[in-house]
């Protein structure tokens, strides 16, 4: 019988759940908001159609591959290319100058999912000049997406999409000369790849790992609790070199943050913030 409805959750039983992949996998979800995890349980378990979390713990200790599927889904982040383009003209109009102030930049896409994001930011430091002397690291703990955005290849409907946020964003010349299209799919420029390194890195356990001029972290922290999002913002405070830069989503703050006061605020509407040598 297929499932029409999507399962109700407890939270108990999304608790244990999470237990059990933190228990038997070493990914740990416990401090994700509980609503974002239950949603993308119910979605999955509605379309394996799977009517009960105990089913699903049964053949996920059973199926490797389920599991795989499973840590998959709820770790993946939306995203796309120069997705708010009004961030990446502010970044082209006034970050990138005050990074061309270092003779070697090294920036963190921290949750780059797919890849997106790096690439985005990989065509406008060319543009801008500054890619030969950059080092962009771009790690999710999903290792299939950092697999995907290694592969560097998007389906080609998303190009009209991608194309309207590079011109909004302060796209210099056609947003083409960037891919390769080939079967219902593109390519993205093997030139692109030269100044990134696609890594595995998990924000809930692992520490920090290089000096950055600027870490970009857009819309992972809204999937986290308080407690994890204060964990994550300290780590970037340590991983950030003086008056560096720390880029958020739309939808995120510092307001309510423990780390405020270690951010001095650039641009509000597009949540930049710089690391402050003042503490208040």
């Amino acid at each position: 019988m297929e499932l029409t409805e999507e399962p109700l959750l407890s939270e108990a039983e999304v608790s244990d759940l999470l237990e059990t992949l933190h228990t038997h996998f070493g990914y740990d979800f416990t401090s994700y908001t509980v609503s974002s995890v239950k949603r993308r349980l119910r979605r999955f378990m509605s379309t394996n159609r799977l009517g009960s979390v105990a089913e699903l713990k049964s053949k996920m200790l059973s199926h490797q591959n389920l599991s795989a599927e499973l840590i998959r889904d709820i770790s993946v982040t939306v995203t796309e290319m120069f997705r708010d383009p009004s961030f990446y003209l502010y970044l082209r109009q006034v970050i990138s100058r005050r990074l061309a102030t270092y003779p070697l930049i090294k920036i963190w896409v921290a949750g780059c999912a797919t890849g997106e994001e790096a690439y985005s930011l990989a065509i406008l430091l060319k543009e801008e000049g500054l890619l030969d002397r950059c080092l962009l690291y771009a790690t999710d703990i999903n290792q299939h997406s950092i697999d995907a955005a290694r592969n560097g290849i998007y389906p080609i409907a998303s190009m009209k999409l991608y194309t309207s946020n590079y011109l909004a964003s302060g796209g210099k010349v056609p947003f083409s000369q960037y891919y390769h299209a080939m079967y219902g799919s593109v390519l993205l420029d093997a030139s692109l790849k030269e100044r990134i390194v696609f890594s595995t890195h998990n924000l809930v356990s692992d520490s920090a790992f290089n000096e950055f001029q600027l870490i970009s972290c857009r819309n992972v922290l809204i999937y986290f609790n308080p407690f994890l999002q204060n964990r994550v913002l300290s780590l970037f405070y340590e991983s950030l070199c003086s008056f560096g830069f720390l880029c958020l989503g739309n939808k995120e703050s510092l307001l309510f943050s423990d780390q405020k006061r270690f951010f001095e605020e650039q641009n509000r509407k597009e949540r930049v913030f710089m690391k402050s040598e003042n503490l208040h």
